[in-house]
C-alpha cells in the first residue's frame, strides 16, 4: 500500500515527472549530435549549392560531433553545424548568450567581397550602424582590432573549414552583426579614404527597433504604409487595413517593405495582397526536395492569393524593397509583382527557401532549415528575384 502510495505521489508531482523527463543522458546528447548530418542531407533544401551535394563537413566538426556529451555541447555543436551552410536563413531554436547575431534580423550592415575588400553595400535605417554615420560604398577593415580578412578566416578555422565561396561574405555580415551580449568593435574605411574605429551596440538590446505594426504617412498625394518588421504579427492584418481604408479610390500607394527582415507568415502577406486582387490569383511556387528524394516522387505547388471582401483598390501600387526585406518579406514583394504590383528598390536579403522546423529525437533541439524551395511565379527563384532599380 505504502508503494502505491509513493509511486501516486511521484505521478502527481510535476516537477518530479518533468526531472524524470527532462534530461536525457549523455550517449542521447551524442546520438542527437550525430544524427544532424543525415538530417540536413535528407531535409535541407539546397544541398546543390555544396561540392557533392551533400552538407559541408569536417573532421574537427566530426570530434567534436562524437565529443558532445550535454545539451550545452550539443548547442554549440548545432550551431556550428547550421553556420556550415553559409545560410542566413538556417539557425537553431535556442542559442547561448553570447552566440553571434542573426542576420539579417539583428545586423545593420550588408557586407559583400569586392577583390581584396570587405565592401559596405547597405547599411540599416536609422540603425547604430546608421547613426555613427557608416554608409554604402564604406568598407569594413578589421573586427575587434584584426582584419577583416584574418577575422574571417577564423571564423571559418573554427569549424576546420575555409572562408571560400558563400562563406566570405556570410561571415563578414555574422561578425559585423556581433556577438549578442556585447558592443561591437569595428574599423570602418569611408569613401573619403579616412579610417575610424567604432564602438556599437548590437541590435538585442531593444529600443532601436520599438514602433507600431505598421507607419503611415502621406508624401505628396502618395499613402505610404511601411511594415515595421512586422510581418509575424497579426495586428499588421488590422493596422494595415485601417491604413488601406484611409487610401482615395486612385491614391498611389506605396507599401515599404525595406524593414521586415525576421519574416512573418503568409496570413499577414496574403491579406495584404489581397487588396490588389479581383479573382484567385497564383503568387508563389512551392518544391519540397525532401519528399522527392524520400519517395523518388517530385512534389511541387503553387500557392495562390484570394481576394478580401470589401476590401479592394484600383489605384497604382509600389513596394519598395532592400537588404533588410527578408524571407516572408521577399515572398511578399515576388507575390505583389505577381499580381502587377510594381517593386522598386535594392536587391533583397536573398534568404533561401521556407523554413521547418526539425527537432532532434531525444534532446528536443530544433534545427530550422530551409526545407522548401521558393520561386516567383514564372519559375525565378525567390532568392534571385530582382526589383526594378
Amino acid at each position: 500500500m505504502r508503494t502505491l502510495l509513493a509511486l501516486i505521489l511521484v505521478l502527481l508531482t510535476p516537477g518530479v515527472v518533468a526531472a524524470q523527463q527532462a534530461e536525457p543522458g549523455p550517449e542521447a546528447y551524442r546520438a542527437d549530435a550525430l544524427s544532424i548530418e543525415a538530417l540536413v542531407n535528407s531535409q535541407y533544401a539546397y544541398l546543390d549549392r555544396f561540392p557533392g551535394g551533400v552538407m559541408p563537413m569536417s573532421a574537427q566538426m566530426r570530434r567534436e560531433a562524437e565529443a558532445v556529451s550535454d545539451r550545452a555541447s550539443l548547442l554549440r555543436y548545432a550551431e556550428h553545424a547550421v553556420t556550415a551552410l553559409a545560410d542566413h536563413h538556417a539557425i537553431t531554436g535556442a542559442s547561448f548568450g553570447d552566440s553571434w547575431g542573426l542576420v539579417p534580423s539583428y545586423s545593420d550592415l550588408w557586407i559583400e567581397t569586392e577583390a581584396d575588400r570587405w565592401r559596405i553595400t547597405a547599411v540599416r535605417d536609422r540603425s547604430p550602424a546608421a547613426e555613427a554615420g557608416v554608409a554604402a560604398g564604406d568598407e569594413l577593415v578589421a573586427v575587434g582590432g584584426v582584419s577583416t580578412a584574418e577575422a574571417v578566416a577564423a571564423f571559418w578555422a573554427e569549424l576546420g573549414l575555409t572562408p571560400e565561396g558563400d562563406r566570405a561574405g556570410y561571415g563578414a555580415r555574422v561578425l559585423a552583426a556581433g556577438r549578442r551580449d556585447r558592443p561591437r568593435d569595428l574599423a570602418i574605411r569611408g569613401g573619403d579614404g579616412v579610417e575610424r574605429r567604432l564602438t556599437l551596440p548590437n541590435l538585442y538590446g531593444g529600443g532601436w527597433g520599438d514602433r507600431p505594426p505598421v507607419t503611415v504617412s502621406e508624401q505628396d498625394g502618395t499613402l505610404v504604409i511601411r511594415i515595421n518588421d512586422s510581418l509575424g504579427d497579426s495586428e499588421t492584418v488590422a493596422a494595415f487595413d485601417a491604413a488601406m481604408a484611409g487610401a482615395k479610390p486612385d491614391q498611389l500607394v506605396v507599401i515599404d517593405l525595406r524593414d521586415t527582415a525576421s519574416g512573418g507568415n503568409t496570413v499577414v502577406a496574403r491579406a495584404i495582397m489581397g487588396w490588389f486582387v479581383d479573382e484567385a490569383r497564383p503568387y508563389q511556387i512551392h518544391n519540397l526536395p525532401s519528399e522527392e528524394r524520400e519517395t523518388g516522387v517530385p512534389r511541387q505547388w503553387i500557392e495562390q492569393v484570394l481576394p478580401r471582401p470589401g476590401k479592394r483598390h484600383r489605384g497604382p501600387v509600389m513596394a519598395k524593397v532592400g537588404r533588410w526585406t527578408g524571407s516572408m518579406g521577399e515572398g511578399l514583394a515576388v507575390g505583389l509583382d505577381a499580381v502587377g504590383v510594381l517593386v522598386v528598390g535594392e536587391p533583397m536579403a536573398g534568404l533561401l527557401g521556407a523554413v521547418y522546423d526539425h527537432p532532434l529525437a531525444n534532446s528536443g533541439l530544433v534545427l530550422k532549415l530551409p526545407t522548401e524551395r521558393l520561386y516567383a511565379v514564372d519559375g525565378t527563384p525567390r532568392e534571385a528575384f530582382r526589383p526594378r532599380q
